[in-house]
């Protein structure tokens, strides 16, 4: 195969990518970033009666037509405990912020616009309008009326919001499980002993990371050996429980590079392999049945570059996320030469302080396998393939890391 353009893999990836259909409810505690699956319409009406909106006295305006005047105190109302009488000509009753409005009275006098020359009597210095300071029933929703339509993603607010219609459980879309398996006889996990010629297997938790924050639910499948057994068995795994599959290393064509192979015996299809960028040129994509499968580089740059690229947009759509355009426009803090047929996407530090602009500035190494500049970078700098040379403050486009 050629290499891929970087927006086609893209384009070729996301293409008939749609949230995933089955649902689950969950409570309200475990709702955040989730998506609603169904429309949810207020279940009660909110406030469900008059409430005053300040501290102050319940009272009858035309009993307020000359000013000051001097009202009967009759008892209170407070939030939790209305008071139970109409009020009648000549009455008030204490009243407290979010208090029901007693029957009879149809405003509230603030606190400050009063005296007390009596603990039976109150003094009112100024007048007050009907509906004065009252939060009138349904000022916030009515039974029926839609809260969060279906395909939103909650909030601290619509959380609370869907509290308040009186949902204890919400419906939502089942976050789409993204299988991550390192591949290959050198690895080791962090903590183990690292003998000559291993590494540690450090790519695939950042590549989790990266997947749980764009809604996925992860499934861990550790290391799987360099051996076709062990691969195909993995893929098997995979289709029965997982809507991805993620594999770290084995995507390229050396003799150790198997994932390619097996995919084929197992009879699925390949959208692509080999993408017109650096780092991350050796990156396959393929399907087998449902299941989505993304084989990744392993060098740690490769791997993290393409997760950002399309394992990110892939996993919000299934999410149901909305698309996002992840691109910023900045300016080069640095002379740039001419780029080759490759797209490339540099580990960078963003600079916001400029006046015209976010400053872009590469890091001094790009080598792969350098994780330490990788996690030194706040952004990576986007050279488009056969980029003329550009000069500092160039515009430029990049997308912040988090």
């Amino acid at each position: 195969m050629s290499l891929v353009p970087v927006e086609e893999a893209q384009a070729r990836l996301l293409e008939g990518a749609r949230p995933v259909a089955k649902r689950e409810e969950i409570g309200l505690a475990d709702l955040a970033d989730r998506i609603a699956a169904v429309d949810l319409v207020a279940r009660r009406t909110q406030p469900d009666f008059d409430a005053s909106a300040m501290d102050g006295y319940a009272v009858r305006a035309a009993d307020l037509g000359a000013t000051p005047c001097d009202l009967v105190v009759v008892g209170e109302s407070a939030a939790g405990g209305a008071y139970g009488r109409t009020v009648a000509a000549g009455e008030a009753v204490r009243i407290f912020t979010g208090a029901p409005v007693p029957q009879g009275a149809d405003a509230v006098v603030i606190q400050e616009n009063t005296e007390r020359p009596s603990p039976e009597a109150v003094r009112i210095l100024q007048p007050v309008d009907p509906g004065g300071h009252i939060r009138r029933a349904g000022n916030d929703f009515r039974t029926g009326a839609m809260l969060v339509p279906a395909g939103s993603r909650f909030r601290p607010a619509s959380i609370a919001l869907a509290a308040s219609g009186g949902y204890p459980t919400v419906e939502v879309l089942r976050r789409p499980r993204v299988a991550i398996a390192a591949t290959g006889d050198e690895l080791v996990l962090p903590g183990q002993p690292v003998g000559p010629s291993q590494i540690v297997a450090s790519n695939g938790y950042g590549i989790a990371a990266l997947a749980r924050a764009a809604g996925a639910e992860i499934l861990d499948y550790g290391i799987v050996r360099d051996d076709e057994a062990a691969i195909g068995a993995c893929l098997d795994r995979a289709a029965g429980e997982a809507d991805v599959l993620v594999t770290i290393g084995g995507a390229s064509v050396g003799d150790h590079d198997l994932i390619g192979p097996v995919l084929k015996a197992k009879g699925a299809t390949l959208d692509f392999w080999k993408i017109a960028m650096r780092p991350g040129k050796p990156m396959m994509a393929g399907r087998l049945g449902f299941l989505r499968i993304l084989g990744l580089p392993g060098n740690p740059a490769s791997s993290l570059v393409s997760s950002e690229l399309f394992v990110v947009p892939l996993v919000e759509r299934l999410a149901g996320r909305p698309d996002r355009d992840r691109w910023v426009r900045g300016r080069l803090g640095v002379d740039l030469p001419a780029n080759d047929h490759r797209a490339e996407f540099m580990r960078a530090t963003l600079d916001q302080s400029e006046s015209d602009g976010a400053m872009i500035t590469p890091l001094g190494r790009q080598d792969s396998s350098l994780l330490s500049i990788f996690a030194e970078a706040t952004a990576l700098l986007y050279r488009p393939a056969g980029a003329p040379a550009a000069r500092q403050g160039d515009e430029c486009r990049f997308i912040p890391l988090g």
